[in-house]
């Protein structure tokens, strides 16, 4: 097994102010170079992961790469995982998913849709069926790459291309696209003939699990199709925490606790 390497904080920032200024394609090859097969693009297919997915195979076409199946995505969400499989043959591609048991369990307390019930339900199954096994996997990491753009949310405004995420056992968690605005990703797309996900032309803009998702109305912001029947909730599942709070899978574990 490759040696784990570490970074703390102090030498985190000084490399996160080395590389804020720097095009995505050049953090990604920086944490290549450093982190080599201890590095895995985390992805769930939609367009800012397949350009990290993109750059990531053009540099280095063995890369690593993890999807999430919750075992309730959309019938389109399983082909386009085939079509991109087949695009980037050379990719190392895992699917992780839920433990069974777990699953199992939730559902005998709650009901198969127990999201539409409680947003600590919602958190609850999306801990289950999507944090968790992406946590066992990361345990395995020294860097995960995201695709997550400060703009996209507010808990996403303050994150940097490369910082430690203490929510995960301490690993590198890089965000190459972090100043890039959505034009620019789509741009990219286009100009690279990356696959894009067949819902985007539905009028999805963010897509996750089949009944957790919709299509957006005119006007409304990219991931108000995401939960869309809560209330002053947090349009997060859990993997992505907010560096200010503690992160909503702190939130998701109690919850947990409190559900279980």
């Amino acid at each position: 097994m490759p040696q784990s390497v570490v970074f703390d904080d102090l030498e985190i920032g000084e490399i996160a102010i080395e590389l804020d200024d720097q095009e995505p394609q050049a953090v990604i090859a920086w944490a290549l170079e450093t982190f080599g097969d201890r590095l895995a693009v985390v992805t769930a297919l939609q367009a800012e992961g397949m350009a990290v997915l993109d750059m990531a195979a053009r540099a280095r076409p063995d890369v690593r790469v993890l999807t999430v199946d919750t075992l309730r995505l959309p019938e389109a969400t399983y082909e386009f995982i085939e079509q991109v499989r087949r695009h980037y043959p050379g990719c190392r591609f895992e699917v992780l998913k839920p433990d069974a048991g777990e699953v199992a369990e939730m559902e005998q307390r709650h009901g198969r849709d127990l999201f539409y019930q409680s947003v600590p339900l919602r958190l609850t199954c999306c801990h289950v069926r999507k944090v968790q096994p992406l946590v066992r996997a990361l345990r395995d990491l020294d860097c995960w790459v995201t695709g997550l753009r400060r703009d996209q949310w507010a808990s996403r405004a303050a994150i940097r291309k490369v910082e430690l995420d203490h929510d995960h056992f301490g690993i590198v968690k890089l965000n190459p696209l972090a100043d890039w605005a959505k034009q620019e990703v789509w741009e990219y797309l286009e100009a690279n003939n990356v696959p894009v996900h067949p819902l985007y032309a539905q009028g999805y803009t963010s897509i996750g699990c089949d009944p957790c998702t919709r299509p957006v109305e005119p006007g409304e912001a990219d991931r108000a199709g995401r939960w869309w029947w809560e209330s002053n909730a947090p349009k997060e599942c859990g993997i992505h925490c907010p560096i200010e709070t503690g992160g909503f899978e702190h939130e998701a574990h109690a919850i947990l606790g409190d559900t279980h």
